[in-house]
C-alpha cells in the first residue's frame, strides 16, 4: 500500500464521519421541533455506510486489471428517516395537540444521539491521526533519501 493509498483511505474515514456528525447534530438541534415543513414533527435520520475503493488513480485501475487485492474506504451510500414512532405526551393547550390533546414530539432520544456523536467524534479523530501517521511516515521516507 502506498502512502497516497493510505491517505486516500483515511481521507474517506474523514469524510464519512463528518456527514455523520452532521446528521447527529441536525437531529439534536431539532429533537423538540413539533412542526416541519412537512406537517408533522421531525424525524430522526441516520446514514447508511458502504466499504469502498476510493476514488482512483492510474494504479488502482491498473491493480484491479491485474486482479490485484484492492484497498478499501468508506462512504455513505444514503440518509434514511428512522421509521419508530413519534413520542406522544399529553399536552392539551400546545398549538400542535390532536383532538385528543396530544402532541407528537420527534423521535430522537437525545442521550442515544450523543453516544452515537460521541462515537463518530472518536472515529473522526482517529482518522485523523492516520493522517497525522501517514504525513509523519512520508517526511521520515524522504529524510532517508537525503
Amino acid at each position: 500500500m502506498s502512502v497516497f493509498s493510505a491517505l486516500d483511505i483515511a481521507s474517506t474515514g474523514l469524510t464519512a464521519q463528518r456527514q455523520r456528525i452532521e446528521v447527529i447534530s441536525s437531529n439534536l438541534a431539532n429533537a423538540g421541533a413539533t412542526r416541519t415543513a412537512d406537517g408533522g414533527p421531525y424525524r430522526r435520520k441516520d446514514l447508511v455506510f458502504e466499504s469502498t475503493t476510493p476514488d482512483s488513480t492510474f494504479a488502482h485501475a491498473f491493480g484491479s486489471a491485474l486482479g490485484m487485492e484492492q484497498e478499501a474506504g468508506v462512504r455513505v451510500i444514503g440518509v434514511y428517516e428512522d421509521a419508530s414512532p413519534f413520542l406522544r405526551k399529553y399536552e392539551p393547550n400546545h398549538p400542535d395537540a390532536d383532538t385528543e390533546g396530544y402532541v407528537l414530539y420527534p423521535n430522537v432520544n437525545p442521550i442515544e444521539e450523543m453516544v452515537n456523536l460521541l462515537s463518530a467524534t472518536r472515529s473522526f479523530e482517529a482518522n485523523a491521526q492516520a493522517v497525522n501517521a501517514i504525513k509523519e511516515i512520508a517526511a521520515k521516507s524522504m529524510e532517508i533519501g537525503k
